[in-house]
């Protein structure tokens, strides 16, 4: 072979080489074939009812590979219990960085876990892909870069709560149950945003552990406070608590749930639908107990999935949902990456979502990032519990950011 046609020959294969993303030796988690991608979730412990994420996730990942993978990359997707335990979180996460090699992180859970892996991502510059937590400083890209959340921010969900409390009654007392990390602060912080300095006036706080038995001794002081405005910042197994106990109290105060804690299936069917009727919450993801999408080709997307991929699973369950819309912008990052899943460009595409359409989110509401815009979802509208489903109402509101 002479010399020019080796040289195009060799130059051939590095293009194909290139072409298929395989500069594994640059990228940890990437070869020709494959991508490893980490993640941890509560299979067990108190916030275990998410752990449908995980699962559901998997699933998903494993269609891609059975439609072929992204750019003849087949998904090898890690997901590893921390029981919501930080220490724990920091373990997994060191072994799917350090042992497993993983390229990235994708829909880490809990605010307290991620909160406990941030520094060492960011340090180690392994993207932090899509947390599944809304607290506000996931969108922080100047000092951390490599993590970016998915959903709304807990502190705007707060100030549009705030915003409706005061137009609703201007005089209210607002009591604030919330647990004792950064994702329960955000809440305060947000009703803070816009109470400015009647914060200490109009509102009484109480805090809870995610060690608690119950948050009942909490709900009972509260009432005790004369409050006629109640904002529940919990998971899942404290807000159907929370629930219950304002329902024993017969206490009737405008009611606020966290929008992570209104799974029909998850949350009000455990504490007993029709003790949560008048609730109030806000979403941006389509409800699959709702009527209204029955014929919704999202939906009906979604619904296929869940029943050849998850057969037996509770469609009640919104954690199946918000799982496949935050699986559904993963896979347009990865296939907007071009074959190159370098870390560096991985993070590039992350942060390049313009008006991106999800088949689970609420009409009116997209997904947009930029390098200085780390909060994909900023919108969501209000909803009310009827005891069968959430009716939604008034415009779709723009939280403010701070």
């Amino acid at each position: 072979m002479s010399m020019s046609r080796f040289a195009n020959t060799a130059a051939a294969v590095l293009a194909v080489v290139l072409g298929t993303g395989a500069i594994a030796a640059d990228t940890p988690g990437v070869t020709a074939t494959e991508i490893k991608i980490g993640n941890t979730v509560p299979y067990s412990g108190p916030a275990s009812s998410y752990s449908v994420l995980g699962k559901l996730e998997s699933a998903f990942f494993g269609m891609v590979n059975e439609q072929g993978g992204v750019a003849s990359h087949k998904i090898n997707y890690i997901s590893l219990d921390d029981a919501y335990s930080p220490p724990k979180t920091v373990e997994q996460i060191r072994r799917l960085v350090e042992e497993d090699q993983v390229d990235f992180t994708f829909a880490t859970l809990g605010t307290p876990t991620n909160s406990a892996i941030v520094h060492y991502m960011n340090q180690k510059k392994v993207p932090q892909l899509f947390v599944s937590t809304g607290a506000d400083k996931w969108g922080d890209y100047k000092h951390t870069p490599w993590t970016i959340g998915w959903q709304p921010s807990y502190r705007t969900e707060a100030q549009i709560y705030t915003k409706f409390i005061l137009q609703q009654k201007p005089d209210a007392k607002i009591a604030i149950l919330y647990q004792n990390d950064d994702f329960g602060k955000d809440y305060p912080n947000g009703v803070k945003d816009i109470l400015g300095a009647d914060f200490d006036k109009k509102t009484v706080v109480a805090t809870y552990e995610t060690t608690d038995p119950t948050v009942d001794s909490q709900i009972t002081t509260l009432q005790a406070s004369g409050a006629d405005v109640l904002l529940v910042a919990a998971i899942p197994k404290f807000a159907a608590q929370a629930i219950r106990k304002v329902h024993d109290l017969h206490w009737s105060p405008m009611f606020f749930m966290s929008n992570v804690s209104i799974s029909v299936g998850a949350v009000l069917t455990p504490a007993g639908p029709e003790n949560a009727i008048g609730m109030l919450s806000a979403g941006y993801l389509k409800d699959s107990t709702d009527p209204e999408w029955n014929n919704d080709p999202g939906m009906n997307e979604w619904r296929a999935f869940m029943s050849k991929y998850m057969p037996g699973a509770d469609l009640t369950d919104g954690g199946y949902v918000s799982a496949y819309g935050l699986c559904k912008t993963m896979l347009q990052v990865l296939q907007q990456a071009n074959g190159d899943f370098s870390r560096d460009n991985i993070m590039k595409q992350v942060t390049s979502l313009h008006d991106s359409e999800n088949p689970v989110l609420l009409p009116g509401i997209k997904i947009n990032t930029s390098p200085t815009n780390y909060h994909p979802i900023r919108a969501m509208q209000l909803m009310k519990w009827d005891g069968k489903t959430w009716v939604r109402f008034g415009d779709v509101i723009q939280g403010a950011e701070f």
